[in-house]
């Protein structure tokens, strides 16, 4: 598996203004150096344990993301350094990350996950949470936290009708808020729909085997 190879094929044919999040989780520290040393600096995890031991490992100048269901309890081994958590899902996560990042004293950026799929193991707040907690909250009170976006995963299935369907939707929900709430990334997409993702707005991607090759 040619990783840089992979790495610039994949930049070629997304839009310039897309975020590449190279999704390293499994991987060896030494196959994200190879990315690394090809230019990319974006990577994402999503398992704390692993996460903080690749940022113990590799330099520091890698933007680490956070993509996995997170625990509030974990939420203190990556207040220090995380770039971006893309899945905060609760107002109780919300709640923590705001109390690490002022122990910190650094906002920590995220996004807010929305569950777009009818699939029960996904995680995300609903489009009524997310519309009642953005009208009446433009979230002033977590002064160590900037919500930077949406993120949202589509469901499992090669119904590329129903996937793109559910795109929308998200992507309908950005816009309502974007300009209110000074949102700038749409996180939508992996190496199975990425590219109906970026038809649909998404301006973050999170690709792993595009990249490094299948997990075992």
């Amino acid at each position: 598996m040619n990783i840089s190879f992979n790495l610039n094929r994949i930049k070629k044919e997304i839009p310039s203004n897309v975020l590449l999040v190279a999704v390293s989780k499994t991987k060896p520290s030494k196959d994200i150096l190879i990315a690394y040393n090809a230019g990319h600096y974006h990577f994402g995890e999503n398992k704390i344990q692993e996460l903080v031991k690749k940022h113990n490992e590799l330099p520091k100048e890698i933007k680490w993301h956070m993509i996995g269901h997170l625990q509030r309890n974990k939420v203190k081994y990556i207040a220090p350094f995380i770039h971006l958590i893309h899945s905060v899902d609760s107002l109780k996560l919300l709640n923590e990350i705001n109390k690490q990042g002022q122990k910190n004293n650094r906002k920590i950026n995220v996004l807010i996950q929305i569950d777009i799929s009818n699939d029960l193991t996904k995680f995300g707040f609903s489009f009524n949470e997310i519309n009642e907690l953005f009208v009446s909250s433009n979230f002033e009170e977590f002064e160590y936290i900037s919500v930077k976006g949406f993120m949202g995963m589509a469901s499992f299935t090669n119904d590329k009708k129903l996937i793109r369907n559910q795109f929308i939707n998200l992507s309908n929900l950005y816009e309502k808020f974007k300009k209110t709430h000074s949102l700038k990334f749409l996180s939508m997409g992996m190496s199975s729909d990425y590219l109906e993702a970026i038809e649909c707005n998404s301006n973050i991607i999170r690709l792993g085997s595009n990249i490094f090759g299948k997990r075992s």
